[in-house]
């Protein structure tokens, strides 16, 4: 057991005498001693022999005052940024810092002063994880269950693609998916979100449709269409029959827009759709029962506002390769950056100059601070029609009351001559 620092003290002044009085083979095995006893340096012992046999112990080294690079005027903007964002990791949120501190100040949200600004915007991702670390809070969501059906019909109509042989560098190219609304019951009519990403850019964009019907998916499939700033040139959807139909397989050649599906159970093949169910609807809409025509209004108040957060504001970081060593993956990402950016910086000529100035203008003149009052205010409401409807509940609990007001017939093993039995229509 390591002694402490009084201990030693006292241990050293109990040899002092020793120490003075003794001869030199003397002196030196007190030194023994007391360096076997404190642990200490057989130079630091004799020091601090001879600082106890004067008498005048050395002062205390006064504590030095910590050195901060970034005060705490600075790290109460940095919390704002964060939340404004949605709580992101430090490698998504430092190459954010650039575009959104000097957009915070411009609005108003934000006093500081130019250098204390420059300081945050050019903060390290290591030193906001660090910094944030106080401020986060560990939350576990449920996961939601699959309501895809397939569809089977038109599966030899539509050409099947991989997650591997998508074009992902020229924006236009899409994968949509529904996710459900039922609050862990589905049983009866409820909401569906439908959603769509670009593979190149990450640009996505959401819409809460009453049903999964065809012609109702169709119908928010062409809304989704024009929310986009650029012209959609492929759909690829997984092996529902909210999909694989007549209604989107004429819709999507009408309009000359290449349509093709994953894999039956290969979710990987719309690997960038299923991570934006997560990071864009589950985060925003949760887990709850949505059917009625107020939460459907709701939600459809607030996707919009969800789309100018994170296609301008919100950096996201794509995966650029993934390598295998045994039982270890290495993953390596390029640096985060938004879908406005990839689409400006990644592919200029893109966008007419009219269209690209009036995008310019829309994102200069947003406030993301007010952009994240408006959504935390709409799902505060959701929140709280959820409340007086008391459907919030864990999937557990709802699935537990789903099994006890359903009357479950025993079941009895068959007798060995049963099995060779023709069946009747008694059985």
């Amino acid at each position: 057991m390591e002694l402490t620092l009084a201990v030693r003290r006292q241990v050293t002044k109990a040899q002092v005498e020793r120490y003075r009085k003794g001869t030199k083979s003397e002196k030196g095995a007190v030194l023994d001693a007391l360096t076997l006893a404190t642990g200490w340096h057989r130079d630091h012992a004799r020091k601090a022999l001879r600082s106890a046999l004067s008498g005048h112990e050395p002062p205390a080294r006064a504590a030095r005052a910590p050195r901060y690079t970034y005060p705490p005027e600075s790290i109460e903007a940095l919390v704002k940024c964060w939340a404004v964002l949605g709580g992101p990791a430090g490698k998504v949120l430092a190459p954010a810092l650039p575009d959104l501190v000097p957009s915070l100040l411009r609005h108003g949200e934000l006093d500081l002063t130019q250098e204390l600004a420059a300081a945050l915007a050019s903060m390290s991702a290591a030193t906001i994880d660090r910094r944030l670390r106080p401020c986060k809070v560990g939350l576990v969501a449920g996961k939601g269950r699959s309501m895809t059906k397939p569809g089977t019909l038109l599966k030899s109509s539509i050409p099947m693609k991989t997650w591997h042989e998508w074009d992902d560098t020229a924006p236009g190219f899409i994968e949509i998916d529904l996710v459900s609304h039922d609050g862990g019951d589905n049983n009866g009519h409820f909401a569906y979100t439908l959603n769509a990403t670009d593979i190149a850019t990450g640009w996505t964009e959401a819409i809460t449709v009453r049903s999964k019907g065809e012609r109702i998916v169709s119908a928010g499939l062409d809304q989704l269409r024009l929310a986009f700033p650029f012209a959609v040139l492929g759909v690829h959807s997984d092996n529902g029959s909210e999909f694989i139909n007549h209604h989107l397989l004429k819709w999507t050649s009408d309009r000359k827009i290449t349509f093709t599906r994953g894999r039956p159970n290969h979710k990987n093949d719309q690997a960038h759709i299923e991570q934006k169910n997560w990071t864009v609807v589950r985060h925003a809409a949760g887990y709850y029962r949505y059917d009625t025509p107020r939460e459907l209004d709701l939600l459809n108040t607030m996707w919009p506002l969800i789309s100018r957060l994170h296609n301008l504001f919100t950096p996201q970081q794509k995966l650029k390769t993934k390598t295998r060593h045994g039982a270890k993956v290495t993953k390596t990402y390029d640096k985060a950056a938004t879908p406005l950016t990839r689409l400006t910086r990644d592919h200029p000529g893109l966008l007419h100059p009219v269209d690209a100035r009036v995008l310019d203008q829309h994102h200069t003149g947003l406030n993301p601070a007010q952009l994240r009052r408006d959504i935390d205010l709409i799902q505060a409401n959701l929140l709280e029609l959820a409340r007086r409807r008391g459907i919030i509940a864990t999937r557990r609990k709802a699935n537990a009351t789903y099994l006890n007001r359903t009357k479950m017939t025993p079941t009895t093993r068959a007798t060995s001559h049963e099995s060779t039995n023709q069946p009747t229509r008694a059985s």
